[in-house]
């Protein structure tokens, strides 16, 4: 196998060093702001309740069983999709402060501000998750479908949230402006909306229904569903993204971080 040449691990470990750095910067901030702590934990607390209570009782769960148990992974993906809009609020916010023209100053390479910020949200998702499933637990949630398929759904989460992570930092590069970036929060919601979230995507209208079938979210609920043992069993007749959940979900994936991670790299080199 052919090694990498000098050059190129020097400039690979100062990306990394740098991204690095910057994940220290944001885990610092993240210690010194126990509101923003306590909000990771109190939004899983709040959703579970919400949505396992108010329609548990009201919906039924295609080819039956607990409703909580069919929701508790479209919520888990619902977090994440969600943590893409804040990440870009926050990114927003350093460029309106001026935070990223320092950074720029500094002899530090371009993708290391993202690449830490990226890598920042991801560890303070972690916390959201964990508190999620907590709570998911103490109401009824189990997971049925053995240790080693309960990390490898934990691990496609995780990976999908820090793929989203690019999305939402090149959006706030984009816009570097809170109030924009903050705007684009509520837009999330109806990306997990339209999906299968909270109920089967079968008695929508055929063009929703057809928009929910090829969501990625939808792809990442189901992938969660079968690897966890919860109900919501895809059927033989479903479009062939959620034949195939964890590979439509892989793909997504590599997709948004083949495409979003020159592009926020491209436009932190040229915010000004």
């Amino acid at each position: 196998m052919t090694s990498l040449a000098p050059d190129t691990r020097r400039a690979l470990w100062w990306q990394a060093r740098d991204g690095l750095t910057i994940l220290r910067r944001d885990l610092l901030h993240l210690k010194h702001n126990p509101l923003e702590i306590a909000s990771n934990l109190i939004f899983p607390i709040v959703t579970v309740v919400l949505f396992g209570y108010v329609f548990g009782s009201a919906i039924k769960v295609p080819g039956g069983g607990s409703y909580r148990s069919y929701l508790m992974p479209g919520l888990f993906a619902m977090s994440q999709v969600s943590a893409m809009g804040t990440l870009a609020l926050a990114v927003a916010d350093d460029a309106a402060k001026g935070i990223m023209d320092r950074f720029r100053s500094m002899p530090m390479a371009r993708l290391a501000v993202p690449f830490g910020r990226t890598l920042a949200d991801l560890a303070s998702g972690l916390l959201s998750v964990l508190g999620m499933a907590a709570v998911g637990l103490i109401v009824g949630w189990r997971i049925n479908g053995g240790p080693a398929r309960a990390v490898a759904a934990f691990a496609l989460l995780v990976l999908f949230r820090y793929a989203l992570g690019w999305l939402g930092a090149y959006l706030g590069l984009l816009v570097k402006n809170p109030a924009t970036a903050d705007a684009l929060i509520p837009l999330t919601f109806p990306v997990s909306m339209l999906s299968n979230t909270f109920v089967s995507p079968a008695g929508m209208p055929a063009w929703l229904c057809v928009i929910a079938d090829w969501n990625p979210v939808s792809a990442l609920v189901s992938a969660l569903r079968g690897l966890l043992g919860n109900p919501g069993t895809v059927t033989a007749s479903a479009p062939v993204p959620l034949q195939h959940p964890v590979v439509t979900t892989l793909l997504w994936c590599a997709a948004f971080i083949a495409v979003f991670m020159p592009l926020a790299t491209w436009r932190y080199g040229r915010s000004r």
